[in-house]
């Protein structure tokens, strides 16, 4: 452990623990709490869960109301992933998101996650090159993207760049090992890793190697059950597992994907909790068809009425003015909406 990290180490563990009902207020985000009572979730939050034996729950999220579903279903972890660059963007692989892509995204779900704690990937390219590089985008992250975290997805040759996230510019960092699709095509694709010992033994390594340079929380993607439970049992941080079993800390999901909105493909480790995908097609055809049909808007239901003066006057000047005569309208006059105008597209 570097003199950095030990440092660190100590002054955690100084800290008191605090659980789900304790919030402090601090630069990154909002001092007010939801709505629905639930207090905002810190690393400390997170560190009691671990403690506890209590399962972390993490979630992605990628715009605005995905965000406040999220944190009203009470997830304990909000996760602006790269995989948005996929299920969100349409890009073929994660690889092509960029730094201001991310920024944009976690912005926007920082503005729905009052309680949920908010964790930000970082895109490929933005700290593969060197420390500074790195110490510079999750700064930006921070700062631009309002993130409260970074997650990076390395093994222990990332370690020094973690540390000095951690350690230098004092960023929470969340590692990620095992299928690290940013690096997919030099796994051989989307394959499940540490099926073998040397591969699991180095998974191990890995996972060791991101604990001791700071990181405070570990996700472990698509490796067998088994080598998961090794790493988490080995670890003195939380693991979150996706597609690796329940062995793990914590589990994390693509929201796209356990609610039916993606259309390529679902992973095998995925479980279906909605199928919104086909429910979101038949709605917008049932509006295609009403509109076709001329059902909708309803007069009267989806329409604003004039003042019954107003109206009298306004067809009485569209008549001389124009030659119009215009049709009943909403009520011809009994009413005046007081429904609140929405935002126009």
């Amino acid at each position: 452990m570097t003199f950095c990290a030990a440092v660190g180490h100590k002054l955690l563990q100084r800290i008191p623990t605090v659980g789900r009902g304790s919030a402090r207020a601090y630069s990154a985000r909002p001092t007010t709490l939801p709505d629905e009572g639930r207090a905002k979730v810190t690393i400390r939050t997170i560190k009691k869960l671990y403690t506890d034996q209590q399962p972390i729950t993490m979630m992605t999220a990628y715009d605005y109301p995905t965000s406040v579903a999220c944190d009203r279903a009470g997830v304990d972890m909000v996760l602006v992933g790269d995989s948005l660059a996929m299920v969100a963007l349409g890009h073929n692989d994660t690889s092509e998101i960029t730094m201001d892509d991310m920024i944009h995204h976690s912005k926007a779900v920082a503005r729905g996650s009052r309680s949920s704690f908010l964790v930000t990937d970082l895109p490929f390219g933005a700290y593969q090159s060197d420390e500074t590089t790195a110490v510079n985008n999750a700064i930006r992250m921070i700062k631009e993207g309002r993130a409260e975290a970074i997650k990076l997805e390395a093994g222990r040759r990332a370690a020094p760049k973690i540390d000095a996230i951690v350690n230098g510019a004092g960023i929470p960092v969340v590692g990620h090992i095992g299928l690290t699709p940013q690096t997919a095509v030099a796994l051989g694709g989307f394959r499940v890793q540490g099926k073998s010992v040397a591969s699991a033994q180095a998974l191990v390594a890995d996972a060791l190697a991101l604990q001791e340079a700071g990181c405070f929380a570990i996700v472990l993607e698509a490796m067998p059950s088994l080598v998961a439970e090794a790493v988490t049992r080995l670890l003195r941080i939380p693991t979150i597992g996706i597609g690796a079993g329940p062995a793990t800390s914590g589990q994390v999901l693509v929201l796209s994907d356990m609610v039916g909105m993606f259309d390529r493909f679902t992973p095998k480790f995925c479980r279906s909790f909605a199928d919104l995908g086909p429910r979101m097609v038949t709605a917008v055809g049932e509006y295609n068809e009403a509109v076709r049909a001329g059902t909708f808007p309803a007069e009267g239901t989806h329409t604003y009425a004039m003042p019954a003066a107003a109206e009298e006057r306004w067809r009485t000047y569209v008549q001389k003015e124009f030659g119009l005569e215009l049709g009943p309208g909403s009520g011809s006059g009994t009413r005046v909406s007081t429904d609140p105008v929405p935002q126009s597209i």
